[in-house]
């Protein structure tokens, strides 16, 4: 399910009646817990928090025109999904992560790579994406990202 916005607001406008709470305290959640420097946008046709070009003028090495994207928030035909890059890039990150998950939410993890599938809605973990959110700096990450991508 795409959903074509040119601003956040307008994205959540347009999710279905039963997603726009879910996706909107989401959004809320990471907003409120990535530490400064991660800046809000639309990105791949999803809410995206990014290292802005103003920190890391590089971009994202696909397509430098783009800034280095960090977490996206996508409702998609099944599901809303949280993509966590930092996840994907860190494995020590991701073993906390699954770890956690259980402690928090009785259903198992639905996860692939970065990207977290929630197909239902009462069973998004607030407290641990937050959590999630203020493991990794705007440093951090483009060392990370740096270290793995140019090895």
């Amino acid at each position: 399910m795409t959903i074509e916005a040119k601003t956040v607001d307008e994205y959540i406008s347009k999710l279905p009646e039963d997603r726009i709470a879910a996706v909107s305290k989401l959004r809320e959640t990471v907003k409120s817990n990535l530490p400064e420097g991660f800046e809000e946008c639309i990105n791949y046709k999803m809410i995206g928090f990014v290292v802005p070009h103003s920190i890391y003028p590089s971009g994202y090495h696909c397509d430098p025109k783009l800034p280095l994207p960090f977490i996206n928030i996508a409702s998609q035909k099944n599901f809303v999904a949280l993509y966590h890059s930092g996840i994907y890039a860190d494995s020590k990150l991701l073993d906390w992560f699954v770890a956690e998950y259980s402690k928090h939410v009785k259903t198992k993890l639905d996860m692939g790579k970065s990207c977290i599938r929630f197909k239902k809605m009462e069973h998004i973990p607030y407290d641990l994406i937050a959590e999630l959110c203020q493991k990794m700096t705007v440093k951090d990450w483009i060392t990370l990202y740096e270290k793995n991508i140019k090895g």
